[in-house]
């Protein structure tokens, strides 16, 4: 079966979101980093991070999955879910593997 490909966005709570996190906040998204390492180990995550947009920060990650359910059960089990909104769009990913 052929893998897909996503962009996925996280929307913070607030637009200062980046710079006033309260310390439980703080806590859930060093966790949320971890996890996306983990995602990023095995080859799901193709990338992902922070944008600084002058308007607010938000978070993308770009992986690649069997299928949309398959997505739909990783943004289920991160840390930041709940926290963040997540939102889920297909994609055509041009990228080098193995870099």
């Amino acid at each position: 079966m052929e893998k897909k490909n996503f962009f996925v966005t996280l929307t913070p709570p607030r637009v200062t979101f980046i710079s006033d996190m309260t310390d439980e906040e703080r806590q859930i998204m060093n966790e949320h980093v971890a996890y996306w390492r983990t995602l990023l180990d095995k080859g799901i995550a193709i990338a992902y991070g922070p944008v600084m947009d002058p308007k607010g920060a938000f978070g993308i990650g770009v992986v690649e999955v069997d299928d949309l359910e398959q997505l739909k059960t990783i943004v289920a089990a991160d840390p930041a879910n709940g926290l963040q909104k997540f939102e889920m769009f297909p994609m055509r990913a041009v990228y080098k593997k193995g870099i």
